[in-house]
């Protein structure tokens, strides 16, 4: 028996996203539903699925699945869709947004030309630098660095978590990176428990960053809001920039700002493709 509901698709960067309302918290949307609905030829296609769901703790709760019907802690460049998503349609009145993530709960303030809201800036938390907590099962170096054996070649990377794991690869060039040879590698070799995101990112000055990402159960994408933010903290651990760092993505620009206390702010467009509707089982 197949359930029709409606959708909205959104897109940061070129992240994209199907949202799905469900503040009854009555969907149970299995796995190959997701990786159905994600495909871009037989279904709407997306990077991953939000649920709208309703929260105790926040305004609201943000429910992510990646492409591959798996799910995901949060997604940054999802969070400034889902920001706009529950103002643009008149779920909250609000400017500033909280949500309740698998990561903890993001404050989102929406940044608006006019009357219209055309992005966001969000409030990422601290980013994660213990082993335990990344999770990474070697030992890290002082840059929180770690050497892993791909194919019998020594890479190294740097290790953070902004709520899911990262592993940052500096490179000379980001063109001719091999992203995707060698990003599901290294987002399922046995050092990382949860698997990895894997960044390739070229340094262009002390505060400007061009990278690309290899997003865990999801791919290539176009962006990656956790991942830009992770590559920021460890271009300034590896002592390459400052605290504020534009990181160029293949999809457009993020502002990200490491502060003195700690936390890390991530600042983007979000944006409304198109509504629809559409039957699942």
């Amino acid at each position: 028996m197949q359930e029709k509901i409606a959708f909205a698709k959104h897109e940061g960067l070129g992240n994209d996203f199907i949202i799905v309302e469900d503040l009854g918290n009555e969907l149970h949307i299995m796995p190959p539903t997701v990786v159905h609905l994600c495909d871009r030829r037989f279904g709407i296609g997306a990077d991953g699925l939000i649920l709208v769901r309703a929260s105790l703790e926040a305004d609201f709760k943000m429910e992510y699945h990646n492409s591959d019907g798996s799910t995901a802690e949060m997604c940054g460049n999802g969070l400034r869709c889902f920001a706009k998503y529950v103002y643009d349609h008149g779920l909250i009145e609000a400017t500033r947004v909280t949500v309740e993530t698998g990561a903890g709960i993001k404050e989102i303030d929406l940044v608006f030309d006019g009357d219209c809201a055309v992005g966001a800036r969000v409030d990422m938390g601290y980013p994660a630098l213990a082993a335990s907590e990344i999770p990474v099962t070697l030992e890290l170096g002082e840059s929180n660095d770690v050497t892993l054996s791909v194919d019998g070649v020594a890479i190294k990377g740097t290790c953070v978590s902004m709520g899911n794991p990262h592993c940052v690869i500096f490179v000379d060039d980001v063109e001719s990176a091999p992203v995707r040879a060698l990003g599901p590698k290294i987002e399922t070799n046995p050092i990382f428990p949860r698997k990895t995101n894997v960044e390739f990112a070229k340094v262009v000055s002390p505060n400007e960053i061009e990278i690309r990402v290899w997003e865990r159960g999801a791919g290539e994408t176009l962006a990656c809001g956790t991942g830009a933010c992770a590559t920021a903290v460890a271009a300034h651990l590896n002592g390459y920039t400052g605290r504020h760092t534009r990181i160029n993505l293949p999809g457009g620009r993020l502002d990200i700002e490491w502060k003195d206390d700690g936390r890390i702010f991530m600042k983007g467009p979000a944006r409304e493709v198109f509504t629809g509707e559409m039957r699942v089982r």
